[in-house]
């Protein structure tokens, strides 16, 4: 593995056509959470599973700001921690327990994304977590797990108990921590972080007027995650998310290099 800069002209890994359009979508993503404000300075990571019995998936190289990952320089790595094939970058430690983690145990998570935003903790840290009584969080009621911090996810004996938090869902806050958000597809992935990121700012804007909150009725909110899936299960994600990497794309398009 050699060490580079970003300023350096990509090569375009040996790869099929199927996993290079994977490393495009990826790397567009990492861009469009650039653009959102998500990043937190070269930490955190998005990943991807890519297809096949290998279990290899995509993620960030360490070192470098979202806004420098290409789809040349995204680093493939196996479900044991070692990257596969050749690489510029190494991979952050913190991100391996928690991919790996979720992609072996979950064949349906192609795509797994973690964040540190200001809301997203402060929500994380609070005892009660996420209320569903807004129009955001309603979309996901009854979709959202809980995993107890642990500190720094470095500790591979934290898998387990990671899996065993999440089990079906495909949200989970972590504790004093974090969001992660998983989907079938970069897009679904995205648009379900979207929408919890949107649901903790939310709430902690109508928790600062200190006025008592109007609850929705269970029913409700079990018809609103209903409808809200099915959207989900025609592909609804990808026109929004579509429409942000064009966004990013007509300023910088290099995450097609």
């Amino acid at each position: 593995m050699s060490a580079k800069t970003a300023g350096q002209p990509p090569h375009r890994p040996n790869v099929s056509q199927e996993e290079w359009d994977l490393r495009v979508e990826l790397a567009s993503c990492y861009r469009v959470v650039d653009e959102m404000g998500w990043s937190e300075l070269i930490f955190n990571h998005i990943s991807l599973r890519l297809p096949g019995p290998e279990h290899h998936f995509l993620i960030n190289p360490y070192g470098l700001w979202y806004r420098e990952v290409k789809a040349s320089n995204l680093v493939k790595i196996d479900l044991e921690g070692k990257i596969v094939g050749p690489a510029d970058y190494p991979f952050n430690p913190a991100g391996f327990p928690l991919h790996s983690a979720i992609h072996a145990a979950r064949p349906d998570a192609k795509c797994v994304m973690h964040t540190h935003t200001t809301a997203g903790i402060a929500i994380a840290c609070l005892e009660e977590g996420l209320n569903h009584d807004n129009f955001y969080s309603s979309q996901i009621f009854g979709e959202v797990a809980y995993h107890n911090f642990e500190g720094v996810t470095v500790d591979t004996g934290e898998m387990p108990r990671m899996v065993a938090s999440l089990g079906t869902k495909n949200h989970l806050i972590l504790r004093n921590h974090g969001l992660v958000t998983m989907g079938g597809n970069v897009a679904e992935c995205f648009m379900r972080h979207w929408n919890l990121q949107r649901a903790c700012e939310i709430q902690l804007q109508y928790m600062q007027t200190g006025r008592p909150i109007r609850p929705v009725d269970r029913a409700v909110h079990e018809r609103n995650a209903q409808a809200t899936q099915a959207f989900a299960k025609l592909g609804g994600a990808r026109t929004p998310f579509a429409a942000l990497v064009r966004r990013v794309e007509a300023r910088d398009a290099s995450f097609r290099e």
